[in-house]
């Protein structure tokens, strides 16, 4: 006997979606095939056959051996269809605060989000952080034949325990990590919509902490259930492709309706985002926003997992484990201690907001400054050892600044080097390979999910092995990559003679031994054209180190 599972649904919302359709293809074999239907499309508009889908892709989620199912939930709640009052089951705290959106349910089936979020509650006493659950209980709501189906969808998501899995974060070391991995993939595949962010908000990585939102909450629901289709399938790294097309389609719309950028407290500018969010079908379709997404040439699940952990362990080190106030989590440099004779409190601000997230929670440190300490490299390097990574400021004779940001001697560092110049105007230039994969083949799992869906091979496993910390280098560490030449990989060198820093036909800046000269070159490990002058003579240079000035 079929199950009616748009029992919650006001179907007066719902377009032309089926609701009594045969279900056609549920059962997949062909993984290949699985995530093409579910990037394509293919369930969209048959409720039917999207509900059986489903139902099959969770309940093939390895999960811990005691997972609550819907018989726990009958037993505890009951199973009713009818209406629920919201206000009789409050929302678990662990949603901080956020609404269950509507998603074209009826006006009365919020209640039985609510009732199925208390439940959960009771049975996952470890959660302590999950602001996405309210959006994704109430769109699994929509393919349930009733509430304990729900809770039982959801209870499984929350159990899975498949190594390298993951699905929702549950604390807020999680969800923290993951907001700082959103800003750093900000940084290096949307540096446009970056720098309209650090033009307009007062606190960019305010800003960023919404992402999640966006995707699961903000979006309206025809756009969130094509997400969750390719969620289910592909899992989390998902959500960082949604999310960064979102910033991308937003500042095309910014920049087609503003001239001139002024700077915003953060809160306008998050509000403004949301309100574009949810408005979004005016200017794209759900097709357009995906395949935007899927054109993003991420770097594998590998490398952001590297990069989650590390970022972590920031958190950790800084005993951010728990919800606290934004400002003790987030870096807003003190213009009254800050103090440079290179650039002002503002300028280094926006440096600040190129360095990797894990490093922004720190405070500027000067380190060494050629107006102090001299022209010494020996000096140079006494100062500078044991502090990685670091900040190179130049000012050059003419008055023109140069920075990278490195870590110890001789040729190593790793793919999140940059350099950049201040005038005249402010540019960045990034490891080569970060804009152009193609020089490197990545060593990734059998998903490449940098590939469209229809170029992937059928016998692709859909996740990778998880990561051990412990047998991987840094994000971003050449070891990950089969590179077609080390010219692309030269990051910066040190010796008594000199400071290299860039190689590969040239290098982006070379120092010398007194720190007096320089010269600057295209290189092919940034693809930076000269810095300034080729050769220059140096008025100060200036290292500034990274200080924890936060405590447990």
């Amino acid at each position: 006997m079929a199950v009616d599972c748009g029992v919650f649904v006001d179907w007066s919302q719902m377009g032309d979606v089926s609701r009594d359709a045969a279900p056609g293809k549920t059962e997949y074999k062909d993984l290949k095939e699985l995530k093409q239907h579910a990037r394509s499309g293919q369930w969209a508009k048959n409720h039917s056959q999207r509900s059986a889908v489903y139902q099959q892709l969770l309940k093939a989620l390895p999960c811990r051996t005691v997972t609550p199912d819907a018989a726990v939930y009958r037993d505890i709640v009951g199973n009713s269809n009818s209406k629920r009052n919201p206000s009789a089951y409050t929302l678990p705290e662990f949603v901080d605060g956020t609404a269950v959106p509507c998603y074209c349910l009826k006006a009365e089936s919020v209640g039985s989000v609510h009732a199925v979020l208390s439940c959960v509650a009771g049975q996952f006493p470890d959660i302590s952080h999950c602001p996405s659950l309210p959006a994704v209980t109430a769109l699994l709501l929509h393919w349930s034949a009733d509430e304990a189906q729900c809770f039982e969808s959801v209870s499984r998501m929350l159990a899975c325990n498949e190594p390298g899995r993951r699905l929702l974060d549950q604390t807020f070391l999680a969800y923290q990590s993951a907001c700082m991995t959103f800003g750093d993939l900000v940084h290096k595949y949307c540096p446009a919509a970056h720098k309209l962010m650090v033009a307009t908000a007062t606190d960019v990585l305010e800003v960023y902490s919404d992402w999640q939102r966006w995707v699961l909450g903000d979006l309206p629901f025809s756009f969130a259930a094509r997400v969750m289709d390719v969620f289910l399938v592909e899992g989390y790294k998902v959500l960082y492709r949604v999310a960064l097309a979102i910033l991308k389609f937003y500042r095309k719309q910014r920049a087609a309706t503003s001239s001139a950028l002024t700077k915003q407290d953060s809160a306008a500018v998050r509000r403004d985002i949301q309100v574009f969010v949810q408005n979004i079908g005016k200017s794209v379709t759900p097709d357009k926003l995906l395949e935007k997404a899927f054109s993003i040439r991420l770097f594998s699940r590998k490398e952001i997992t590297l990069l989650q952990l590390a970022n972590e362990k920031s958190l950790q080190q800084k005993g951010i484990t728990v919800k606290q106030k934004r400002q003790n989590v987030h870096l807003a440099v003190n213009a009254d201690n800050f103090s440079s004779e290179i650039v002002s409190a503002k300028e280094i601000r926006d440096i600040w907001s190129w360095i990797p997230e894990r490093f922004a929670l720190c405070q500027p440190q000067l380190l060494f400054t050629t107006s102090t300490h001299g022209c010494s490299l020996n000096r140079f390097y006494s100062h500078c050892e044991g502090y990685e990574p670091t900040l190179m400021l130049i000012r050059t004779i003419d008055g023109e600044e140069r920075k990278r940001g490195g870590n110890k001697l001789s040729f190593f560092g790793t793919g999140e080097c940059f350099v950049f110049r201040m005038k005249p105007e402010m540019e960045r230039y990034e490891w080569v390979v970060i804009k152009h994969p193609e020089l490197a083949n990545t060593a990734q799992s059998a998903d490449d999910e940098q590939t469209s869906a229809n170029n992937n091979d059928a016998s692709q496993s859909l996740e990778e092995p998880a990561a051990d910390p412990s047998q991987l280098s840094p994000f971003l560490s050449t070891r990950h990559f089969n590179l077609n030449s080390r010219n692309t990989s030269m990051f910066m060198a040190g010796n008594v003679d000199s400071i290299i820093i860039g190689g590969g036909e040239g290098n982006a800046l070379y120092i010398d031994s007194e720190l007096n000269h320089g010269r600057t070159e295209r290189c092919l490990t940034f693809d930076n054209p000269p810095l300034c002058a080729e050769s220059f003579q140096i008025a100060l240079l200036e290292v500034w180190g990274f200080k924890d000035t936060m405590t447990s």
